[in-house]
């Protein structure tokens, strides 16, 4: 479930055939007729074919995540080709020579997990790999901190994540893993095809990415105010500086 009118305005605009049902309190009196969704005042998304739902405010309350329902959420179908180490094909192929991937390695926090994946569609990213030990990428706090950009990439789920590093740099890309020993850099120019590679909270990287890596980056930061960055703070960073 997709709470709020503008995640939910974001999935009407551009993944519109994964919404199965929109919960409206009032029905489509929180709509309009024909049904559309007023995200705001610059913006008005077609909600015309899909079916709504009346509810009470009660009903929503009782089943929204956040603390002050909007009264509109959505129901929608959860991609087949997450839980699997399959890599998108468009992934492979030599087309986009600056394809970016996140990686994400036994991040557990639901927060930074949603962050992360709303800020790898900001950037561009194509695809988010998380290890089976990562917080569930659907799971409502997830959810919530993507803001409705959860399908704007392709998601995968698994615990073969290493094997799926291991071939996209067989196939030209560059892993670059966050870590506190690596390189001090200010700069990811020229990385070309590359993945950004994130570990846990508490104990980063394992040995095997750090072993498989092309780069290790330290992002710079004043030691003597703060040892470290967030993870979702230092992965926003990350990508950013592979923009440039």
């Amino acid at each position: 479930m997709v709470e709020g009118r503008r995640a939910v305005g974001q999935l009407l605009l551009f993944r519109r055939g994964s919404v199965e049902e929109l919960l409206c309190v009032d029905g489509a009196d929180a709509l309009h007729a024909p049904p559309s969704l007023n995200v705001d005042d610059d913006c008005i998304v077609d909600a015309a074919g899909i079916p709504i739902r009346a509810i009470s405010a009660a009903n929503m309350k009782s089943i929204a995540t956040s603390r002050t329902p909007q009264g509109v959420a959505a129901l929608v179908r959860i991609p087949p080709d997450v839980c699997t180490s399959e890599i998108p094909p468009s992934l492979l192929s030599d087309d986009d020579a600056a394809a970016r991937v996140l990686l994400l390695e036994h991040v557990q926090d639901p927060g930074n997990v949603g962050t992360l994946i709303r800020t790898a569609a900001a950037f561009g990213c194509r695809c988010v790999i998380l290890s089976g030990k990562c917080a569930d990428p659907f799971s409502p706090k997830v959810v919530q901190s993507t803001a409705g950009s959860l399908l704007s990439l392709h998601i995968r789920r698994s615990d073969g994540y290493i094997d799926m590093a291991a071939e996209l740099k067989k196939r030209g890309y560059k892993l670059l893993a966050a870590d506190l020993g690596g390189e001090d850099t200010h700069s990811l120019r020229g990385t070309g095809r590359h993945i950004i590679a994130l570990g846990s909270e508490g104990a980063g990287l394992s040995g095997a990415i750090l072993e498989m890596s092309d780069r290790k980056i330290r992002i710079p930061v004043d030691k003597s105010a703060a040892e470290s960055l967030n993870v979702a703070v230092a992965g926003a960073i990350m990508m950013f500086m592979g923009l440039r």
